[in-house]
């Protein structure tokens, strides 16, 4: 899937996507065989999740749960300052914008094993900068897993 399919959900408000695109997280889960003791959506900063009206991250993560009986820490991980659109820059610049911008506050994940939700994986930045402090908070393992890719 690519992002083109995700942005109805991240900027035309329709949230309702987020369910059969969890259902779609859901049948790769399986078929991949995954686990995971948590997942975590990747947070917007509080006056984006605001001007947007929700998280498409956590959506995803709620309904892939409901379907895969893992609970979701919602608000385990934060961001501790505003970025910059990820989509304006190039791999080293998003790998900058991201870094050091999260916190996980999650005390459950120690010695657990997270997977960190996301929309659309580009360079990986994002996911990786949510790992390293999902990681730092004790958790066992950590994975990213998006419902789409850019080109």
């Amino acid at each position: 899937m690519t992002w083109y399919s995700v942005h109805p959900l991240k900027y035309e408000r329709l949230s309702g996507l987020a369910e059969p695109f969890g259902e779609m997280l859901a049948a790769y889960w399986c078929a991949a065989q995954l686990a995971a003791d948590w997942l975590i959506p990747v947070p917007l900063h509080p006056s984006r999740e605001r001007d947007r009206g929700y998280n498409q991250s956590e959506l995803l993560a709620c309904s892939l749960a409901r379907r895969v009986d893992v609970p979701v820490s919602g608000k385990g991980l934060r961001r501790t300052r505003a970025t910059a659109v990820q989509m304006t820059l190039n791999a080293a610049k998003r790998r900058e914008n991201v870094a050091g911008a999260f916190e996980c506050i999650e005390v459950r994940v120690r010695n657990a094993r997270v997977i960190v939700i996301d929309d659309v994986g580009t360079t990986g930045a994002t996911l990786e900068a949510c790992a390293q402090a999902v990681l730092k908070a004790g958790a066992a393992s950590v994975m990213g897993l998006t419902l789409a890719r850019t080109p």
